[in-house]
């Protein structure tokens, strides 16, 4: 039986505004929550004007207020930006706000250029460098599993899954030497999953935590009545993805029909490459998709990204989708 579980940007639609942006991530939680999803992740991002997560523990805070028993986590913290001890505190007040709810994921990728440096007032290079050193710094600060001399008020003892994301082979040898569970950046990096499982399950070594591997894969849902109406509700993240990829990223456009076949040949490979890890259509298209990518992959989790302009369709199209996968979803 396989879990499924959301991971949101908290996107910001053109003609729209932060606050609207916070108020659909809201809705789509509570939703998620309703349907039987597991967990609701956000993910960490700067200076990108369509996506509203930066402050990603605030955010997260927000959402499980407004839930109750749906699991809230980060996917991920991008823990170059920060120090350890910053977030063992931020997440260890979320786990004694919220106990047994909290999920940390953490990824290296700082994601930034000069400007984002300055205004972090970090060399982020230098800091990705140190991630496997400041994941274990982390974890001790969480568990105290290593003699440190401070201790985090919140954060020390915090009762909170940590989990490793990745898109690469390094996350996953990582993930496998510390026993931690793994998620693959598959809904718009798939490019390395079938190694990075491999390796994160040949080099996995129980923890206190974990006692044996543990994955998570993501995959973009757009399900609809219509496969025609669930490929137009995709097209506002193909969008963003092409203007992502060509130095013009901005907020979340609306969607336009028939858009991937108004596009030239090298654009419609990228998306179809990009959209690999993608589950769009009817339910019981979906349902055919996901059980795909399940037997590619064999993980024990899917989690689902997949923007819409119209936040009502995204949670019109979770509701669809669940109901699709029902025999598939874990009784635990």
């Amino acid at each position: 039986m396989t879990d499924f579980s959301i991971l949101d940007l908290v996107p910001v639609r053109e003609g729209g505004t932060v606050g609207e942006a916070f108020a659909a991530a809201t809705d789509l939680a509570r939703t998620a929550e309703a349907v039987g999803c597991k967990r609701f992740w956000v993910a960490e991002h700067h200076l990108m004007e369509g996506i509203a997560g930066g402050a990603t523990s605030v955010v997260l805070a927000h959402i499980a207020s407004a839930t109750s028993t749906i699991r809230i986590g980060s996917g991920g913290i991008m823990l170059p930006n920060h120090t350890p001890f910053h977030i063992a505190e931020q997440f260890g007040t979320l786990a004694a706000l919220f106990p047994g709810r909290v999920d940390l994921g953490l990824g290296r990728a700082p994601g930034a250029g000069p400007e984002l440096r300055q205004a972090f007032r970090k060399d982020l290079h230098a800091a990705a460098e140190s991630f496997p050193h400041d994941v274990v710094e982390l974890r001790a600060l969480l568990t105290g599993d290593i003699e440190l001399p401070i201790r985090a008020t919140p954060g020390h003892g915090s009762d909170l899954e940590m989990w490793m994301l990745g898109s690469s082979l390094f996350g996953a040898n990582l993930a496998g030497q510390l026993g931690l569970p793994y998620a693959f950046a598959s809904h718009f990096a798939p490019d390395h999953l079938d190694a990075a499982l491999e390796v994160y399950r040949r080099e996995f070594r129980p923890s206190k935590a974990l006692t044996e591997p543990h994955v998570m894969v993501a995959m973009n849902l757009f399900a609809a009545e219509t496969a025609e109406e669930a490929e137009m509700l995709a097209s506002s993240q193909m969008q963003s993805f092409v203007a992502l990829r060509t130095g013009r990223p901005g907020k979340l456009p609306p969607p336009v029909a028939n858009y991937r076949d108004s596009l030239p040949a090298p654009t419609r490979a990228m998306l179809d490459h990009i959209g690999q890890a993608s589950a769009i259509g009817t339910p019981d298209q979906v349902r055919e998709q996901v059980q795909g990518f399940l037997a590619r992959t064999r993980a024990n989790e899917v989690i689902f990204g997949g923007p819409t302009y119209d936040p009502a369709a995204r949670t019109r199209s979770l509701e669809l989708a669940m109901a699709a996968l029902a025999g598939m979803r874990s009784e635990g």
